[in-house]
This record gives structure tokens, C-alpha cells and sequence, in this order.
């Protein structure tokens, strides 16, 4: 029987699982960690009761997915539920531009960039599934929608603040802006704009849910659904080289996926791998990092604009121009006075996170690579100042810092939860420049993490794509 070891359980790695085992190949997946899960992972971090995602909360692109959406991971316990409001980005003077599956609710927030909004969003939402079906593969390939890619093309070469200038006011700049500082980088350079323009139209199309008792259902579900394959799950194995993978005879597995950064792989495949692959993932750059926050707080957040106290997900910026500065900064390996904040309310759509009028709030900001610092009264800070008396709530905050992140996840080197820095020649040539991005120059071992095309992002892709690349070999 072809047999297929998959090193890493995160979304990726548990795809690629579940798609080879699909294929009748028998499966085993490696995990170092007691927990399956990676970047999927949710823990009482607070105070008891409180349900807390340790890294990934919001998921636009696993519920848009193509191979997520093709498995029935309802039947194996997966539940999105989605806020009122996907979006939230408040300003100072007590406005907010809101993103909504209901493009009515967002025109009404963006005043007179209404027309202007819908009419680059729209398109973007209306074909959105045809969009995601070249998007989400690897850059070389004939396009199955090239209607579709190229009108989304002209648009996300551009850099973000050359696309902002179609607003005429604040709330509609800033919006767009915040959801494209989700790029991690710089937002004056081209392909800035791209990952702006893709998970606004998610939110439109599908908007932003969360897993209805945390990420890890996400993660639970694709186990539940690889055992039922025929797949095996072992924890605590921690995977240092290809020839732990040998059996009795020296022989390997058939397949071998590595869901881990190309460092990761680099320290596994070590000799064997060629020269010439070896110095481009030694080459791979990674980005900026996350000082992340997790705070019990009680009655909620208390935000001046009421939209934003219905928000699944809050961006903590101020407006576009404040925001540029300090992913500019943060960028350039200095820490910005007000960072740019990614806050989750996820309770608001899941009260089973809750416990009574207490609630898990999650955050996190954009920081310098490997900063050593700590974010944890900046955050705050932020957040207060668009909803005075947060802090006076606030029963009990912990703090993750860019080293504690790597060291929960090998994966996110210097603290970069995205594993590789998003720059406009690494977002289309990652992990390597190459026809075939997946592979590592040695029979059978694939790399299919999101360091691999599509990118970051609970949607699975890396690890489907990576699967069909070895199952074409075989």
C-alpha cells in the first residue's frame, strides 16, 4: 500500500492529509505539540471557562474554500457562525466603515464613497468562487476564469495607498486600508492592494465567521474526517530528520508533505536536499511579527460606535493615513508609537466562549520582526482610545510575545504568523522561483505549508495543492 507521512497538523498539513487519503494512500500525520491543530488552536488562557483562538479566529477563506467546502466538515462537527457586522474600523471622530455580507449595511457606513466602494466591490464579490478558483493555485497555470483573474489583476498589482485614493472620505480609506494591512508589510509597494481587494470580497461573498466553539472545531473536524479514511494522528513526535521516517529496511514513506517553514524543512531534509533549493529557502525572507493578547473582560468593550460593539472582528488603527505610517515602521524594523491592532470580539457570534457577562477578547499588533519588547499596554492603549473605559473592565490579560509565538509554533519564525514576508516578489514567487513550488528536489518530499502558494490563511490550500503535486508523481 503507498504510504504517506505528513509532518505538521496544521490546516494545511491536515489537508494534504485528508486528500491523500482519499486517494486510498495510508496516512499518518506527526505532530510535536500534545495538540493537533497548529495556528488552529483554542485554550482557557484567561480565566476559566473563557475559550480563547491561540492564533487564527476569523475565516473568511476557510469558509470560501474550495477543498474545505467540498469535505461536509459539518458532519464531522464544524459549525461558522457569523456577527452581525464582519468588520469594524473605528475612528476618532466616532465614525466607522463596516464590511457586511449585506452591501447595503456597508454603503450606508462609507457616506459618499458608497458608489465608489460598490462598484470596485461588486464585480470582486458577485464573482468571487471563479476568482478563488485561480487564485488559490499556484501562479503558473492556465486560468480557468481569466476574465475574472484579470480584472482582479489590474487592480492588485497596484499598492494599496495608490488604490485608497478612489475614496473621497475617511471611513472607506481607512476600511480598505485596515483590511489590507493584513498583508503584513508595507502598503506603498506593488501587490499591496491584492490581499485587500481578496478578503474585502470575501467578506462580502461570505463573510468573515468564526468556528462555533473556536478554531480548533476546524482542526478536530479534518482529524475526524482522516480517521474515518483510514488515517492516523500521533502527538508529541517531534520530526528532526528524514530518517526518523525510515522503517526497519531504510526504506521511506512514499510521500513525504512537510507543513512546517522552509527553515523547518531546510533542519529535516538537510543533506539531501540540492544545493540549489537548499540557498533559496535559505534565502526566504520572513516578515514582520505579532505581539499577541488575550483579555477577560467584563460586559465587553464599551466602543464609542455602536456597529463596532456588533463587529465580529475590529481593526484598531485610526485612519489610513496614521495606519500607512506605522505598518511602514513596523516594517522597516522599528516599533510604531500606535501599531495597527487586529482585535476579535468572536463572542459576539459564539456566546458559548463566554461565561456569563465575561468575555474572551482577542488581539494582537503588527510589530518588527523578532522585537523583543512588550505591545501589551499599546494594545490597550489603542483600544481605550476608541472605547473609553475599556481598561477599568478588564479582569485579566496574557501576553504573547514574538518569541513566546515561535516558540508555540515553529513555524512562525521571529514571531511571523504568516511564515514569509509578503513583498510584491515573494507573494508570487514564494517559497522559491520556481514551476513547482511544492517540491524540494528530492523524490516524495514536499513542502505544503503557507510559506507554499496560495499563502496564509485557514483555507487548506497549500496542503490540497502540494497533495495533487505528489499524487500526479505517483
Amino acid at each position: 500500500m503507498t504510504s504517506a507521512v505528513v509532518v505538521g497538523s496544521g490546516p494545511n498539513g491536515l489537508a494534504a492529509a485528508v486528500r491523500l487519503a482519499h486517494e486510498g494512500l495510508d496516512v499518518t500525520v506527526l505532530e510535536r505539540s500534545d495538540r493537533v491543530g497548529g495556528g488552529t488552536r483554542t485554550s482557557e488562557l484567561t480565566v476559566p471557562g473563557l475559550l480563547h483562538d491561540e492564533c487564527s479566529a476569523f475565516h473568511p477563506m476557510g469558509v470560501a474554500s474550495p477543498f474545505l467546502g467540498s469535505l461536509d466538515l459539518e458532519r464531522h462537527g464544524l459549525r461558522w457562525l457569523w456577527p452581525e457586522i464582519d468588520l469594524a474600523h473605528p475612528l476618532d471622530d466616532g465614525r466607522a466603515g463596516v464590511v457586511s455580507r449585506d452591501m447595503e449595511r456597508t454603503a450606508a457606513s462609507l457616506g459618499v464613497d458608497a458608489r465608489t466602494w460598490r462598484r470596485l466591490f461588486e464585480p470582486l464579490s458577485d464573482g468571487f468562487d471563479d476568482l478563488l478558483a485561480d487564485v488559490l493555485r499556484p501562479v503558473v497555470h492556465v486560468p480557468s476564469h481569466p476574465w475574472a483573474l484579470g480584472r482582479f489583476g489590474l487592480n492588485a498589482a497596484l499598492p494599496a495607498t495608490l488604490l485608497a485614493r478612489r475614496f473621497d472620505d475617511e471611513p472607506a480609506r481607512a476600511l480598505f486600508m485596515g483590511v489590507a494591512a493584513h498583508v503584513f508589510g508595507r502598503l506603498d509597494t506593488p501587490l499591496s492592494a491584492s490581499v485587500g481587494l481578496m478578503l474585502t470580497a470575501a467578506g462580502h461573498r461570505y463573510g468573515w465567521p468564526v468556528a462555533e466553539g473556536g478554531s480548533q472545531a476546524i482542526a478536530d473536524a479534518l482529524v475526524s474526517l482522516l480517521e474515518e479514511l483510514g488515517g492516523t494522528v500521533r502527538t508529541g513526535v517531534q520530526v528532526t530528520s528524514l530518517d526518523q521516517l525510515t522503517d526497519a529496511s531504510g526504506a521511506r514513506p512514499d510521500v513525504v508533505m512537510l507543513d512546517t517553514s522552509p527553515r523547518g524543512a531546510l533542519g529535516i531534509v538537510g543533506d539531501a536536499m540540492p544545493s540549489i533549493v537548499a540557498r533559496a529557502l535559505r534565502a526566504y525572507r520572513y516578515g514582520p511579527a505579532a505581539f499577541k493578547i488575550d483579555l477577560a473582560v467584563e460586559g465587553g468593550i464599551p466602543w464609542t460606535n455602536d456597529d463596532v460593539r456588533r463587529a465580529g472582528t475590529v481593526h484598531v488603527a485610526g485612519d489610513a493615513a496614521e495606519l500607512v505610517e506605522a505598518e511602514g515602521r513596523t516594517a522597516r524594523g522599528t516599533m510604531p508609537e500606535r501599531p495597527f491592532v487586529l482585535l476579535g470580539q468572536q463572542y459576539v457570534a459564539d456566546p458559548s466562549r463566554s461565561q456569563g457577562d465575561v468575555h474572551p477578547i482577542w488581539a494582537y499588533a503588527h510589530v518588527p520582526h523578532a522585537w523583543p519588547g512588550d505591545a501589551t499596554e499599546q494594545i490597550i492603549g489603542q483600544v481605550e482610545r476608541f472605547a473609553p473605559g475599556f481598561q477599568d473592565r478588564i479582569v485579566q490579560v496574557v501576553s504573547k510575545s514574538t518569541a513566546q509565538l515561535e516558540a508555540y509554533n515553529p513555524n512562525y519564525v521571529g514571531g511571523d504568523i504568516g511564515t514569509g514576508a509578503n513583498t510584491w516578489r515573494q507573494i508570487p514567487l514564494r517559497p522559491r522561483p520556481t514551476l513547482d513550488p511544492y517540491s524540494l528536489g528530492v523524490e516524495g518530499v514536499y513542502l505544503c505549508s503557507a510559506a507554499t502558494p496560495p499563502g496564509g490563511g485557514v483555507h487548506g490550500m497549500g496542503g490540497f495543492n502540494a497533495a495533487e503535486t505528489a499524487l500526479r508523481r505517483l
